[in-house]
């Protein structure tokens, strides 16, 4: 099955079993204030990091370097403050986990020694010798 069409049905179904489970611990309307007060600092904080981020960025392009992981932390924000205004836990967990700039880190960090893979012991290098031939001589 595909991981993001069972993604897109899975994580309601995980915030819809959450909110009612804790809603019925603390109650409805304590519940809904969390949900907000959530979104809310969540959405300060990102501004927060967002503007640290573009900063940094613009000190990268002082220095004459390329600001890549400052892109990718801004996509990161940007997709954390979205993950907050979503109500549910388990979104507002992954935003706050990608908001704080340790664990955006360890999280790209993960993602990198994945996609970059150390065993570069296989070359699809052929090495040969070649010779041109003119056609008269050839015949």
């Amino acid at each position: 099955m595909n991981p993001i069409f069972l993604t897109i049905i899975l994580v309601p179904v995980i915030e819809i079993y959450l909110l009612i489970k804790i809603g019925s611990q603390i109650g409805a309307i304590t519940t809904i204030l969390l949900i907000f007060t959530t979104a809310i600092v969540g959405i300060y904080y990102a501004k927060y990091e967002g503007l640290n981020t573009l900063k940094s960025g613009f000190n990268q392009l002082k220095q004459n370097k390329t600001p890549t992981y400052e892109m990718l932390s801004g996509a990161a924000i940007a997709f954390a403050a979205l993950l907050l205004i979503i109500p549910g836990f388990v979104t507002d967990l992954l935003g706050f986990l990608l908001i704080f700039p340790l664990s955006r880190e360890f999280i790209f960090n993960s993602l990198f020694k994945k996609m970059n893979p150390i065993n570069t012991k296989k070359n699809n290098i052929i090495d040969g010798e070649y010779e041109d031939i003119d056609d008269k001589n050839d015949r």
